[in-house]
């Protein structure tokens, strides 16, 4: 049942995040006694550990603790989903633009059908790095994380990805991670 629930809510996520717009990602909670991460929220992080997409989720009460923290890893993973969901955006809008001036051509409906592959390939990669009870507020946070490495390891072993796709996000994508990161599109 919580399998299902899981599918269900990551498969929802990556639909959604196909239909988001531009990525938002500042946030001042202003949560006292909360970790850092809770009150910056979703981000899009560079530091010692690498580039990161943080998803930050959270739950209120629900009767069972497991399932508490649940609904927050679930929303934290949709949060990975969504700012993934734009990173891709912009990677694929430049590999369209660099193969319009070269030789490699892949029509739209190949391109998204192999991002949106590659978008649930890489969220079963997100994994749950803490979470934070705010006692007060019986609320549960989680932060879930994927890394750009991650995102390359899985793109080197996609096998119905074009070619030319997988050499440009393996050559391009922390270039575009830092893009994004840094608000120029």
């Amino acid at each position: 049942m919580i399998m299902q629930r899981r599918l269900f809510v990551l498969v929802l996520a990556a639909t959604l995040a196909g239909c988001a717009g531009r990525t938002r990602l500042e946030s001042d909670l202003r949560v006292r006694g909360a970790p850092d991460w809770v009150n910056k929220g979703t981000a899009y992080v560079e530091d010692k550990d690498g580039r990161l997409f943080h998803g930050v989720g959270s739950a209120g009460p629900a009767g069972d603790d497991a399932l508490q923290r649940a609904i927050a890893d679930d929303r934290a993973r949709a949060e990975v989903a969504r700012i993934f969901s734009s990173y891709l955006d912009v990677a694929t809008r430049d590999y369209q633009a660099a193969g319009r001036a070269g030789e490699a051509r892949t029509s739209e409906e190949a391109l998204s059908r192999q991002v949106h592959s590659l978008t649930k390939v890489n969220l079963s990669g997100a994994k749950i790095v803490a979470r934070w009870l705010d006692a007060r507020a019986k609320t549960v946070y989680s932060i879930a994380e994927l890394d750009v490495k991650h995102v390359k390891e899985m793109v080197a072993v996609t096998h119905d990805m074009n070619e030319d796709l997988r050499r440009y996000l393996n050559a391009n994508a922390e270039n575009v991670f830092d893009r994004v990161a840094h608000g120029s599109k």
